[in-house]
């Protein structure tokens, strides 16, 4: 903790020894966000803060079932030091290398989402280097509750996150899944509902619940129960790859720990381009490379030297448009939306994740209704644009449609919206109060700067 609090004294000066206009940005080792600077856009290129120092886990409480941990640490991290403990975070996203900081205040999301809603309802408190310079301790109740409840979904826009008091649950050594297959969308979004109910389905528990798109009549839901024990146990870190084993096995069981990062070795189904899911290129590609981090690396190198779009380009093919996006729609409307999706856009999978906030709170910046079930549809890859249609065509057919179904939009990937449309989604009245009151002079990029103009 001596360690902790000289590193945020350093920080401090640190950020206030930077020039008076330049950019501010975090020297970070790994990003899971999906919105990439050109690198020929105008503007100073400063060195980024170095908080290599909030990248570990403080403390860990197992009678209190809490942890206090550096705003910069992994999920991987986080959870080697909980599991010691039989104890894990509430909502642990599905990506090794997203932050802890990352997550509340860019909204993560997984498959405990349906009974414990997002990563931002489990902290107890915020330890946060405000725009304007200042160290704050927030908590639901004192002088700063209104950052505690707006820091979720401001993306560093009010200020960074140093340290973060956590709650943590429970867990057993297995997951014993079962795949429901369903033939309808509808079908599928009456299952979702029936779960949010009972927490249960044909007699399987729930503790952990998510889904995978195939085609409009081949979508599944897995059921994940907390076991003590495992007839059998599976690993899809190697040569078997976890999303072709739903559509092979109604059953399987993995330990804690594999559940948690099943997707990361492929990054869902996203390795494929790379030729990972090529067994014979699987078996020369060294297993400790098989991650989500080295993957986004891939791509952020394509991007910079936009090799994919030169290539396109030699082979005479229409331009292709990323179209990478999580949104929430309200459950009764999500088979429409997966009706919608599939006719104008045609990605497949989609990946599907149930959530409804954990309590009564309201968080300002995110307005998900309390009590209300939403299904997360997350769809990641490039379709081919139509004659005349220009990049942002099948992106702003997704925002208008989510808007139409009540839904709302995560903001880590690119968005299209206008300025107006933006702070009506994103409730701009109270960030611009919280803007105003954490970082009045403006030494932040701003949420829309950030999120829509891509700076």
């Amino acid at each position: 903790m001596d360690a902790h609090e000289a590193a945020v004294v350093r920080l401090r000066a640190d950020y206030a020894a930077l020039p008076p206009g330049a950019p501010v940005r975090l020297a970070k080792r790994t990003s899971n966000l999906f919105r990439f600077r050109d690198a020929a856009q105008p503007g100073p290129v400063t060195a980024g803060l170095d908080v290599s120092a909030f990248g570990h886990v403080l403390s860990v409480d197992p009678q209190a079932r809490t942890a206090r941990v550096g705003g910069m640490t992994t999920y991987e991290d986080l959870c080697d030091a909980t599991l010691r403990h039989g104890l894990m975070p509430f909502v642990v996203p599905q990506l090794k290398t997203i932050t802890l900081g990352g997550a509340v205040t860019g909204l993560g999301i997984e498959s405990t989402s349906l009974r414990s809603g997002m990563p931002h309802e489990s902290v107890i408190e915020l330890e946060i280097l405000t725009g304007d310079g200042r160290v704050v301790t927030a908590t639901e109740d004192n002088e700063h509750k209104d950052l505690f409840r707006g820091f979720p979904n401001s993306y560093g826009t009010l200020g960074y996150s140093l340290s973060l008091t956590i709650e943590l649950e429970p867990v057993q050594p297995y997951v014993h899944l079962r795949h429901f297959r369903f033939e309808t969308p509808e079908a599928c979004m009456e299952a979702v509902a029936e779960i949010a109910k009972a927490g249960s389905y044909r007699g399987h528990q729930a503790d952990f619940v998510d889904g995978t798109v195939f085609s409009m009549d081949e979508m599944y839901l897995t059921i994940g129960a907390y076991s003590n024990v495992a007839p059998w146990r599976s690993d899809y870190t190697g040569q078997q790859i976890y999303y072709q084993s739903i559509q092979r096995d109604k059953e399987d069981f993995l330990t804690i720990r594999d559940y948690l990062w099943r997707w990361d070795p492929d990054w869902f189904w996203c390795s494929k381009p790379f030729g990972m899911q090529n067994p014979m290129l699987r078996r020369l590609w060294p297993r400790r490379y098989r991650r989500s981090d080295v993957y986004r690396k891939l791509v952020a190198f394509d991007r910079r030297h936009h090799l994919s779009d030169t290539l396109t380009a030699r082979r005479g093919q229409p331009p292709r448009e990323a179209v990478i996006q999580d949104v929430e729609i309200p459950v009764e409307r999500g088979a429409e939306f997966l009706r919608y999706f599939a006719a104008n856009v045609g990605m497949s999978p989609v990946w599907m994740c149930p959530l409804r906030l954990r309590g009564e709170r309201d968080w300002s910046l995110y307005p998900l209704k309390p009590g209300e079930v939403y299904v997360n549809f997350g769809f990641w890859g490039t379709v081919p644009l139509p004659d005349g249609r220009q990049d942002s065509y099948y992106n702003r057919l997704v925002e208008d449609e989510v808007a139409v179904l009540g839904g709302h939009k995560s903001l880590y990937s690119t968005s299209f919206y206008t300025e107006d449309e933006f702070w009506q989604r994103y409730n701009g009245d109270a960030y611009s109060e919280l803007k105003h009151a954490y970082d009045g002079g403006g030494r932040l990029l701003g949420l829309y700067e950030k999120c829509v103009r891509g700076r």
